[in-house]
């Protein structure tokens, strides 16, 4: 297969270390750690500063097995539910049983969660999903903030070398196919400005979400999906991308607002806030012995369907019985964001409508973080581990992305040391993705809302898939120049293609997939993954029949596209299916 990547100038700098790690959340920051901590020598490389990704945003917590009378067989069990029949049960179980100790290597780097004061113990609070209190907070609802803060300052302290206001663009292989290091444009001054290569024989994705794909998220403008954009790209494995958690409780600030939206916790409504329409009523109760505190994919659906019955935009979150003390000291943040906005939600109801949230899909790995691209790994919400399955249990993202971080650094110290060439080439030169317009951005997240948001349906769906080979067209006679901009709607179609293909084939609705067409879950056809790759050979073969599912076409960007060798690459998506849940498979 031949390679694809997008336009840009050839590198104007390179840097030479033993591990790159791309993202500078939970997962990239433990990564690099853990592999300096193993003597290595770590360059982290980042899109905007350390401390802002989507770590720092997160404010419920995170979830471990830590309290008395809970166990991880029971957080094993609660996770399992929430992901609706497609958790791979080995990833959940390596996620339970190591997470507490993480959570403890987390204090010992720094992080300070918030204890009881008379007897020290974290202080546990619950969330949707979790039949237990097991969520660990910082700050109140300054989580993401205090985790992002201690690791940090712990890189810094270690002397790791960072590379700030980085956009990574594409995966360097070898001939022989390994990962061999990534280029990327620094946006600054200086030596590294502009277009550069770091070589590395082990490269970590840690790149976080794809939430931008939207109009309205609560991720940061950072989250365009350049992760997955460049795994595909480098022909990896991809999944589960029409799994896209919509967050139920997300300030309203009104029906034409985009961008990124403040999050309402779910632990308010853990700590007893409660979910009501214009009359006041408690819709949830009666929908699910959880009430509010249901899986997310179900309180989404069920504020959704009020507001379909209702004809209203938004419903709204109760906690005017907190009183003033508790909201100023357990929320902070929230009470903070909703003063800001016009709301006192000691007096006031605050209005609530689900936003894309988390990405449960992304780049395949097996239970060591690795990919089907030799040394190339991935973890945190770009790696699809298989612990999600098709919805995330509440705050097991943080803890996900400190157990794979911890299992990938191991699994790199633990490798023969290769040698590094100095200009690592290809067998075949890597084919140019034609750049979009940077307009082309919210065009895309227009498209997308509209057609593959929380409610779906097959004729959503072909309007989406038309809409975006359209935009994708606006590229074949003039290609952009390459900038970040462009660069970044180009991954926000890639990503937008794979996600509106994988959730028109799955025809059924599950976890954070609702399809209006098929409202009910099928588990005797669709109990398993779609494996996604890409190709810009659009006559590429269909994929093996799986021995327990009908066959599956490849699926093709444009069937009626083909790709010349003198033509712009228009890269086609090949698609199969695994023959159960798990995906898991040992790696070279």
């Amino acid at each position: 297969m031949t390679a694809i990547r997008l336009g840009a100038p050839a590198p104007g700098w390179v840097l030479d270390t033993d591990v790159v790690v791309v993202g500078s959340g939970v997962a990239g920051l433990t990564a690099a750690l853990r592999c300096a901590e193993a003597g290595l020598r770590v360059t982290v490389v980042t899109k905007a500063t350390l401390d802002d990704g989507s770590t720092r945003w997160a404010q419920g917590g995170i979830a471990a097995a830590l309290g008395d009378g809970d166990s991880p067989e029971q957080h094993l069990a609660d996770t399992l539910v929430a992901g609706a029949g497609l958790c791979d049960e080995d990833a959940v179980r390596t996620l339970v049983t190591e997470g507490p100790a993480a959570v403890r290597r987390l204090i010992a780097t720094g992080a300070a969660f918030d204890t009881d004061p008379a007897t020290g113990a974290i202080e546990l609070t619950r969330e949707g999903g979790h039949h237990r209190r097991r969520i660990a907070h910082a700050g109140g609802d300054a989580t993401g903030a205090e985790v992002s803060r201690a690791l940090v300052e712990a890189v810094r302290e270690a002397g790791i070398e960072t590379v700030e206001h980085a956009l990574v663009l594409d995966l360097i292989k070898d001939a022989e196919g390994r990962a061999a290091g990534v280029t990327l444009h620094v946006m600054g001054e200086g030596a590294r400005d502009g277009v550069g290569a770091v070589h590395a024989p082990a490269v970590v994705l840690a790149t976080g979400g794809m939430g931008q794909v939207f109009s309205a998220t609560t991720n940061p403008a950072v989250s365009t999906g350049d992760g997955v954009a460049l795994a595909l790209r480098a022909g990896a494995e991809v999944s589960d991308l029409e799994f896209v958690q919509f967050h139920p409780t997300v300030m309203f600030l009104g029906p034409d607002a985009e961008g990124q939206q403040p999050l309402v916790s779910e632990a308010v409504r853990g700590e007893g806030a409660h979910l009501v329409d214009a009359d006041g009523v408690r819709f949830m109760v009666g929908q699910h012995e959880l009430a509010e505190l249901a899986p997310r994919d179900i309180v989404a659906k069920g504020i959704t369907r009020r507001m379909r019955e209702q004809g209203a935009d938004h419903m709204y979150l109760d906690g005017r019985h907190f009183g003033a003390e508790m909201w100023k000291q357990r929320f902070p943040t929230i009470f903070a964001a909703c003063r800001a906005h016009g709301f006192d939600p000691v007096h006031d109801l605050v209005p609530v409508a689900p936003a894309a949230h988390y990405a449960s899909g992304g780049v395949v790995t097996d239970l060591r973080g690795r990919t089907s691209v030799p040394g190339l790994y991935a973890c945190g919400e770009v790696a699809c581990t298989g612990v999600h399955g098709a919805n995330r249990l509440a705050s097991n993202s943080l803890l996900e992305g400190l157990v794979f971080a911890e299992r990938i650094a191991a699994d790199v110290a633990a490798a023969p040391v290769r040698a590094r060439p100095a200009a690592p080439e290809e067998k075949t030169p890597p084919r140019e993705m034609p750049l979009l317009p940077q307009d082309a951005r919210a065009d895309i997240q227009r498209v997308m809302t509209a057609g593959a948001g929380v409610l779906r349906s097959a004729a959503s769906l072909d309007e989406a898939a038309s809409a975006l080979r359209a935009i994708r067209d606006t590229a074949r006679p003039a290609p952009a120049a390459p900038c970040v901009e462009t660069w970044e709607a180009t991954n926000l179609l890639l990503v937008a293609q794979v996600l509106v293909e994988c959730a028109r084939r799955r025809v059924e609705t599950r976890g954070s997939h609702w399809r209006e067409d098929h409202a009910d879950r099928d588990d005797a056809r669709w109990a398993r993954h779609f494996l996604v790759t890409l190709t810009s050979d659009p006559v590429r073969p269909e994929s093996p029949e799986t021995p327990a599912h009908p066959r599956e076409p490849a699926a093709r960007a444009d069937p009626a596209d083909p790709v010349r060798p003198e033509a712009p690459a228009h890269p086609a998506l090949a698609v199969r299916t695994t023959a159960g849940t798990a995906f898991h498979r040992e790696t070279p």
